[in-house]
């Protein structure tokens, strides 16, 4: 129970039955729900009050759509972590989530305990995707890095990373999950967690999408 004592979660769903269940199973499991929502924009009001760490959000909202929700909220705070809850598994639904801020996307056909774990595993920043989900964004992430970077942040006087933050970015690049990562390294979840934010930091990225296409670009991943 200590994982989730404490941790603050707002369930954003149009349909009555089903975020209240959502809910319901989260309060049961130690989690502290704070606040709830039925459709887009009242789901950005509640949340800037209630100020959740994680946001269990559907897509298909009234008012405004989940990926707007979604954009809108993490860009005002980046440390709030979205687990996409959804009906749908078209990839460019999936894909649209990730770009918009989102930490994880998992199916509604997942199991209680699937989302318990999902839930928990977003609030420490860990990429969670329905089973076949995570090679189609890790694929995203490399088409991304073929583009053009909205920023250079290895230009001369950029801080650099020490040896440990590349290891553990070269990591992140693979698709590796924090817990993985911390595991290959033999060193604690959270010292991963450190040196992820570390990286960010000195080079001026918001979030792991923006980290991975940085790595990506360059060859970080097939280091």
């Amino acid at each position: 129970m200590s994982e989730q004592a404490g941790l603050k979660v707002m369930v954003v769903d149009d349909h009555p039955m089903w975020r209240d269940a959502v809910a319901r199973d989260l309060a049961e499991a130690g989690f502290d729900v704070v606040a709830t929502a039925g459709d887009g924009l009242q789901a950005v009001r509640r949340a800037q009050a209630a100020a959740p760490d994680v946001l269990v959000l559907d897509l298909n909202l009234p008012e405004l759509p989940g990926v707007r929700v979604c954009k809108e909220l993490v860009g005002a705070n980046p440390a709030l972590r979205v687990l996409v809850l959804s009906a749908s598994g078209e990839h460019a639904d999936v894909l649209e989530a990730v770009k918009s801020g989102a930490t994880g996307y998992l199916l509604k056909s997942a199991s209680t305990e699937e989302l318990l774990d999902a839930v928990r595993r977003t609030a420490v920043g860990d990429p969670v995707f329905t089973p076949g989900l995570a090679g189609l964004v890790l694929g995203e992430y490399r088409r991304l890095a073929t583009e053009p970077a909205p920023a250079a942040p290895d230009e001369p006087g950029a801080p650099q990373l020490t040896d440990r933050e590349t290891e553990v970015l070269r990591l992140v690049a693979k698709g590796l999950s924090y817990k993985q990562i911390a595991e290959r390294l033999v060193i604690s979840h959270r010292t991963v967690q450190n040196h992820v934010q570390n990286t960010l930091g000195k080079l001026q990225l918001h979030n792991r999408v923006e980290l991975v296409r940085y790595a990506i670009e360059r060859g970080l991943d097939d280091a």
